[in-house]
């Protein structure tokens, strides 16, 4: 993790596994919004055993911004499993009209019930849950079709419940995205602080930048060099430190003396894996994941 201290608010997701639990009775299903680049980091260990025995449909947002290839692993990582994930993003719109058929399809046998029991017209109610800055108010201005939850691409924006009507044939139940208060490894901490989940001013940008950069280069090396004009040979003998400076000293990012300005590099990097400057880029497959994820 990089060296900065990271403090979470026990109380903010004590807050929200009540609510969970006082709002889980009033819905038919629960919809798990992840961020497709880490599937495994960004989803709350808590949030299962909160919605047990609640019919669950996994959405794996911000899919434009992931490795199509590794994102397909993911939705087959599930199936397996009998469960469900559906890639979606709410910047190009993918998958999105697939939400309501997805959610009427889990539901199949539930919904007959209401038919058989001459409730043909009652609206389902789903309930969404997640981390923050993974795309919930996004998701629900979508399904919305008008701007319902206040959006910015900052974590803890969401911070109470709301209940709002959708055009995908259900009621929406948006939950405030939480945190959970320790991790249980480091490279989880490192992918919510390279995808933004964690707020960077709490960071060491530099140390995350060389976090980042050495992930890069040994999962997409041919992509990452090409963008930062590196020698493959050379640069993987550097270590983090090194492989840093020599980005920068690419980009001509020199202060007085030739110093390479390793802040300004860092967040160089940064920006341009979430804008997709590098490409489009998985930190996590099914593969190198526990067997505990789902």
């Amino acid at each position: 993790m990089p060296s900065k201290q990271i403090q979470w608010f026990p109380g903010h997701m004590a807050k929200t596994r009540r609510l969970i639990s006082e709002n889980l009775k009033n819905v038919d299903i629960v919809m798990e919004l992840l961020d497709a680049r880490i599937p495994r980091s960004s989803k709350n260990p808590e949030i299962s055993a909160w919605v047990k025995g609640k019919p669950t449909l996994t959405l794996l947002n911000k899919a434009s911004l992931a490795d199509p290839a590794v994102t397909a692993k993911w939705v087959q990582w599930y199936k397996k499993r009998a469960a469900t994930a559906l890639p979606i993003d709410c910047i190009t719109g993918e998958g999105l009209s697939k939400i309501g058929p997805q959610v009427r399809q889990i539901l199949a046998e539930k919904i007959s019930r209401f038919q058989e029991k001459g409730m043909s017209g009652r609206r389902l109610r789903a309930m969404i849950v997640g981390i923050p800055n993974v795309g919930k108010s996004s998701l629900v201005n979508k399904l919305c079709g008008q701007k319902k939850a206040r959006v910015e691409n900052r974590p803890g924006v969401t911070l109470n419940k709301q209940w709002v009507t959708t055009t995908a044939g259900f009621d929406l139940l948006d939950m405030p995205g939480v945190l959970w208060p320790k991790f249980e490894d480091r490279i989880t901490g490192e992918n919510l602080a390279a995808t933004g989940a964690i707020k960077d001013a709490i960071l060491d940008t530099d140390e995350l930048g060389m976090i980042l950069s050495a992930r890069l280069l040994s999962l997409y090396p041919e992509t990452f060099c090409a963008r930062y004009k590196l020698d493959y040979e050379w640069v993987c003998q550097l270590d983090a430190y090194d492989l840093l400076e020599e980005i920068g000293r690419k980009r001509g990012f020199l202060m007085s003396g030739g110093v390479v300005n390793l802040e300004r590099t860092a967040l160089t990097v940064l920006d341009e894996f979430r804008s997709v400057k590098i490409g489009r880029i998985s930190l996590e497959s099914p593969t190198e994941s526990g067997e505990n994820h789902a």
